[in-house]
């Protein structure tokens, strides 16, 4: 486990380490302290982590520099902040949690529970999935998503208007993400309900799922019975 804390306060620094330290508790875990807004961007250019805690005031320097920045990018990030204004922007470019300063130990626990928990959802839904396109990043609204495919290590987003985009994150931690309304019907796959029109039964006990475009996705056969419940 490879977690990145950009925090330009020593003490809060050092008590986010050991505060994480104790969460992971015996999984090997490399925490790595950085106190500026360069050396965060540099480490991460250098060895990308699984989870980046991020203050959003460095010195100055604005956080959501990193956030605009890596918002595409395969890891999460947990907000620790007081910048508690800045929360609803936040969550619309798809932060994992955010933890108001000053924190306790168990608020902490409680958005890094969300890390290593996939059921576990924020109240707040994200509005945008971020995008890399010849190194620009774009926001592309959740609404616009049909569903999302699982590509390897990446994922590809399906729009309404019919173009692709490549995502760096996973189906997991998508899944993480994004609000209820996005089901996983498929080891590969990860649909907007609301596009949706009906389930097919096929020969064999296969399944798939028609959408308002008219194509049809695969349904697992593990996931027929949960799909039926929610679209009844």
């Amino acid at each position: 486990m490879n977690i990145l804390i950009i925090e330009d306060e020593a003490r809060i620094a050092r008590r986010l380490q050991r505060m994480t330290t104790e969460f992971f508790g015996n999984q090997p875990t490399r925490i790595t302290l950085c106190d500026s807004l360069q050396k965060g961007l540099d480490e991460i250019t250098t060895q990308i982590p699984n989870l980046l805690l991020l203050d959003l005031n460095l010195n100055g320097d604005n956080g959501f520099e990193v956030l605009e920045q890596m918002v595409a990018a395969s890891f999460h990030t947990i907000i620790v902040s007081a910048n508690i204004d800045k929360a609803i922007n936040a969550f619309a470019y798809g932060v994992l949690d955010f933890v108001p300063k000053p924190f306790d130990q168990d608020r902490l626990f409680q958005a890094l529970n969300r890390f290593i928990s996939p059921a576990v959802k924020q109240d707040e839904s994200i509005k945008y999935l971020a995008v890399k396109r010849a190194g620009q990043i774009r926001l592309v609204n959740i609404t616009e998503v049909i569903y999302i495919k699982g590509a390897g290590i990446y994922t590809e987003l399906h729009l309404k208007n019919g173009q692709q985009e490549l995502h760096d994150k996973s189906l997991e931690l998508l899944q993480q993400l994004l609000p209820d309304r996005f089901e996983r019907i498929h080891k590969s796959y990860l649909v907007n309900l609301q596009q949706a029109e009906k389930i097919l039964i096929n020969p064999g006990s296969r399944y798939g799922l028609l959408l308002k475009t008219g194509e049809i996705l695969p349904i697992g056969r593990s996931k027929y019975k949960e799909l039926k419940n929610k679209m009844i």
